[in-house]
């Protein structure tokens, strides 16, 4: 048997697999699947070494800037920051928080209006969690809340993980609650609330000193308040529940120190919407500490079940639903849909 320290000792630094949240993508999934989202974000080395607490204490930055360019119109810009602290405490503990602040300003294309809507919001957001570290596993629980002018979310979470003897191969297990009150500007609908429940169950294995796979499935059960307010004619099903299979593998190339790293997704819910994600990156060290990814991500889609398609040809009128519809929306992030990125 190898020893496991030389297993994996290759894919212990900085590379790790990362879960991007796209415009899409955040449409077909559920607001409340963030134990899905934090789960999948994790570096697949970190989950095998679930029993080991950081050495070290570690703060990170990120900012994204976002534009959508149009000649002439004041498009839609969006910008985000997020300060995250991780902190070792005691050899068997650890706490970890991060802070999100993004805001969105410009203008959105209306297909029923002779000008595109002005809009602005400001969100916060912020999370902690804590983390006690065993022999061979680990258990972490963690709380957060997001908060904007129309929107207040609130989540616990939960997760354990527990290894083999020889540490080759961790077993991940996971349940989240998220509880939504839904107040528009608008004032369409007032005190509406959505609650969503995740679950999730993982495996992570060594295969060779250069090789790390893990399948991961999660399911979502969600009701409440799933419409949009802000769009003409939005009326969806008060509950959505989803499952999610994930594969993944990275790859550690000798001959160029680097790591391939390859996954797939599946997506499915009762609204009819089916999605496969394919991801592909190459992680390659530099020096001086640096790093650079380039990838590769396919993405597509199919409707959701009462989705109706907008006409050009009736503009500005909007399409009316089926008369026997109880269900419709004309959201085209709910439409047939694909992405090369």
């Amino acid at each position: 048997m190898l020893k496991p320290m030389k297993r994996y000792s290759k894919l212990t630094s900085e590379n790790r697999i990362t879960v991007e949240v796209e415009a899409e993508e955040s449409a077909i999934r559920p607001v409340g699947a963030a134990l899905m989202a934090a789960a999948l974000a994790l570096p697949l080395s970190a989950q095998v070494h679930a029993e080991t607490a950081p050495e070290n204490g570690l703060i990170s930055l990120k900012h994204l800037d976002y534009q959508d360019y149009q000649p002439g119109i004041d498009r839609i810009r969006v910008k985000a920051t997020a300060l995250q602290v991780i902190a070792p405490i005691a050899e068997e503990w650890a706490i970890g928080g991060s802070v999100v602040t993004d805001s969105i300003s410009g203008a959105s294309p209306a297909f029923h209006t002779s000008a595109i809507t002005k809009l602005k919001d400001f969100r916060r957001a912020g999370d902690v969690d804590v983390t006690r570290y065993f022999q061979r596993g680990s258990i972490n629980i963690g709380v957060n809340i997001s908060g904007e002018s129309d929107y207040l979310s609130r989540g616990l979470s939960a997760q354990g993980s527990l290894s083999s003897e020889d540490k080759n191969t961790t077993w991940t297990a996971g349940f989240g609650v998220n509880n939504d009150d839904i107040n528009p500007n608008n004032h369409i609908v007032s005190h509406e609330h959505k609650r969503t429940a995740d679950f999730l169950l993982g495996v992570t294995q060594i295969l060779t000193p250069d090789d790390i796979v893990q399948f991961t499935l999660g399911y979502s059960d969600g009701n409440g308040y799933f419409s949009d307010p802000y769009k003409f004619l939005d009326s969806r099903p008060r509950s959505r529940d989803s499952t999610t299979l994930l594969a993944r593998w990275n790859h550690y190339l000798n001959s160029t120190r680097g790591i391939l790293r390859i996954s797939y997704r599946y997506y499915s819910d009762n609204w009819s919407i089916h999605s496969h994600t394919f991801n592909n990156e190459y992680v390659q060290e530099l020096p001086g500490g640096w790093t650079i990814t380039p990838f590769l991500r396919l993405y597509t889609q199919t409707k959701a079940r009462f989705y109706i398609d907008a006409d050009p040809s009736i503009l500005p009128f909007a399409p009316s639903p089926p008369p026997d519809a109880v269900f419709h929306s004309e959201d085209q992030r709910l439409a047939n849909f694909g992405a090369l990125t």
